[in-house]
C-alpha cells in the first residue's frame, strides 16, 4: 500500500505529459506538483526542503530535459537532495542509460509510454526506498544526539557503556588507555573523545608507535633540532608539540622500548620534554590517549612494560570488544559503511538482502570492524545492483560457514580417521586459520601477523611450511 499523501514532484519539459502524470498521482491519493525544467525542479526541491511539509519523497524525472540533461539533474539531486528518491523516465530507453541512471542513484528506470500499474509499482518501490533511507538517518541522528559520537555506530550494551565513558571523560585531561584487538575501532573512539571535548577546535594528532623504527620514535614524539643526528638537516616539530592544546593518540604503546617508556612516563607526569639534540625544555598542554593491542598487565608481569608507566596511563580504561562478540551490531555497522560508500561512489543503495546479512552475521571477523569496512567497500564497488547480495561478498566470507561445517564433521567420532602424528594433524586447522586471516586482511602479512599475535618472520616461515602461496590471493580474487 502507498503511504498516506506522499509528496511527488514530476519533472518533464512537455507540460501535457508532466501535468497528466501529476494528475494521475493526485488521483492515487498523493500530493503532486509538475515542473517543466531542471532550474524549476531544483528551485522547488530547495523550497520544499525549507517548508513545514518537508522534502519530496519521490521525483519522477524525464531523461531528456532543456538546460541540462536528466542525468545531470539526477547528479544534482543526489548531491543536494539525497532524501528524495528519483525514478527516471525516457521515451527511448537503452540498457546503458538505465544502468547509468541506477549507478548515479536512481531508484528505478521506466520507459514511456508508462502504464498505470508500472507507475504504481515504481512509486511503491521508491517510497519503500525513501522510508528505509529515512529510518537509517533517524537512527544515526538519535545516536549522534544521545552520544555525540559521529561515526561510532552500535547499540551493544558494552558499546553503550563505552559511549557513556567517552562523555564522562571528554572534558577532562585524564589519560585514557584503550585495549582490544587490532581493527576494533580504538582510533575512532580516540577521535570521538576529542570531538566531544572542549579541545575539539584544537589539533588532533595520531601516531602508531609500532610503525616507527625505535631509532626514529623519539624524534617523532619530541622532535629534533638541526644536526641532532645524521640526516637531521632541519628542525622538526614532534607530535607532542604538534598536538599542543589538543589531543595526542598513541596507538600500539605496547611496542615502545623500555628507554622510550621512561621518557613517556616523564612527559605524561610533567607535560615537559626536550627535543632530540636540544637542552631547551618545552611545556605543552596535551590530552593523551593511548591504546594497546596486547594485554599490558601480561607485559608488566613479563617485565617488558614498566609497571610505573602502566599505573600512570591506566587511569580510565576502555576495553573494546571484538566484532565477533557484537553480532547484533553487524547490520547497523554494515549499513553505516554502505552509506559512506554511497556518498563516495555517488551511488544509492537500498541495503542488503537477507542472505547477505546472514552471511555477514555468521562471519568471525579476525580483522574486526576494519575488516567489515573493507568487505562493504569491496561489495559496493563491485555490485551491479542497488541491493548488496551474497554474490557481492568476498568468497571467504560466504564460504566460512561451509568450512565450519567441514571442521565440525571432522571432529565427529564417526569420521574415518587416517593415521598421522598429532603434529601433522594440528597443521590442518593451523593452515586454515592462517589462510583465512591472510584473506581477511587482503594478504597484508604485517597486519595478519599482528592480528595472529606472531611476528612477520614467524608468519613467513609458517606460510612456507604449510604450503600457503601468495599467488593464492590472485587465484582467489
Amino acid at each position: 500500500m502507498i503511504s498516506e499523501h506522499p509528496r511527488i514532484l514530476v519533472i518533464d519539459d512537455d507540460p501535457i505529459v508532466a501535468d497528466s502524470l501529476a494528475q494521475f498521482f493526485v488521483n492515487e491519493g498523493c500530493s503532486a506538483i509538475s515542473v517543466y525544467s531542471p532550474s524549476e525542479a531544483l528551485a522547488e526541491l530547495d523550497r520544499a526542503q525549507e517548508s513545514s511539509a518537508g522534502p519530496y519523497q519521490v521525483a519522477f524525472c524525464d531523461i531528456n530535459l532543456p538546460e541540462m540533461g536528466g542525468l545531470d539533474l539526477l547528479r544534482e539531486i543526489m548531491k543536494l537532495h539525497r532524501q528524495t528518491s528519483v525514478i527516471m523516465l525516457t521515451g527511448y530507453g537503452t540498457v546503458e542509460t538505465a544502468v547509468q541512471s541506477l549507478r548515479l542513484g536512481a531508484v528505478d528506470f521506466l520507459t514511456k509510454p508508462v502504464v498505470d500499474d508500472e507507475l504504481r509499482l515504481g512509486l511503491e518501490r521508491a517510497l519503500r526506498h525513501h522510508e528505509l533511507a529515512r529510518e537509517n538517518t533517524t537512527m544515526r541522528s538519535r545516536l549522534e544526539s544521545s552520544f555525540g559520537l559521529g561515526n561510532m555506530v552500535g547499540d551493544d550494551h558494552r558499546m553503550i557503556k563505552i559511549y557513556e565513558t567517552v562523555h564522562a571523560v571528554a572534558n577532562s585531561r585524564t589519560t585514557v588507555l584503550m585495549t582490544g584487538e587490532s581493527g576494533v575501532g580504538k582510533s575512532m573512539i580516540a577521535s570521538a573523545i576529542h570531538q566531544a571535548s572542549n579541545r575539539q577546535a584544537q589539533p588532533y594528532v595520531e601516531l602508531a608507535c609500532g610503525s616507527i623504527p625505535e631509532t626514529l620514535l623519539e624524534s617523532e614524539l619530541f622532535g629534533h633540532v638541526k644536526g641532532a643526528f645524521t640526516g637531521a638537516h632541519a628542525d622538526k616539530v614532534g607530535k607532542f608539540l604538534a598536538a599542543d592544546g589538543g589531543t595526542l593518540f598513541l596507538d600500539e604503546i605496547n611496542s615502545a622500548s623500555p628507554a622510550m617508556q621512561l621518557k613517556l612516563l616523564r612527559v605524561l607526569q610533567e607535560r615537559k620534554f626536550e627535543p632530540v639534540g636540544s637542552n631547551e625544555t618545552i611545556e605543552v598542554d596535551v590530552r593523551v590517549i593511548l591504546a594497546s593491542n596486547q594485554a599490558l598487565e601480561d607485559l608488566v608481569e613479563a617485565g617488558t612494560f614498566r609497571q610505573d608507566l602502566y599505573y600512570r596511563i591506566n587511569v580510565v580504561k576502555i576495553e573494546m570488544p571484538p566484532l565477533r562478540d557484537r553480532v547484533g551490531d553487524i547490520q547497523s555497522l554494515a549499513e553505516h559503511f554502505l552509506d559512506d560508500q554511497s556518498k563516495e561512489l555517488g551511488r544509492q543503495f537500498t541495503g542488503f538482502n537477507s542472505d547477505a546479512l546472514d552471511s555477514l552475521r555468521r562471519y568471525s571477523y579476525p580483522g574486526n570492524v576494519r575488516e567489515l569496512s573493507n568487505i562493504i567497500e569491496r561489495a559496493a564497488v563491485l555490485s551491479r545492483s542497488q541491493t548488496i547480495g551474497l554474490e557481492d561478498l568476498p568468497p571467504h566470507v560466504v564460504e566460512q560457514e561451509e568450512s565450519t561445517l567441514r571442521l565440525h564433521k571432522s571432529d565427529s567420532p564417526s569420521q574415518e580417521w587416517a593415521p598421522m602424528t598429532l603434529h601433522d594433524a594440528m597443521l590442518i586447522p593451523e593452515r586454515e586459520i592462517i589462510y583465512q586471516a591472510l584473506m581477511a586482511n587482503d594478504w597484508n602479512r604485517q597486519q595478519t601477523a599482528e592480528i595472529l599475535g606472531i611476528n612477520r618472520t614467524t608468519l613467513y616461515k609458517k606460510m612456507k611450511t604449510l604450503g600457503i602461496d601468495p599467488d593464492d590471493h590472485a587465484q582467489a580474487s
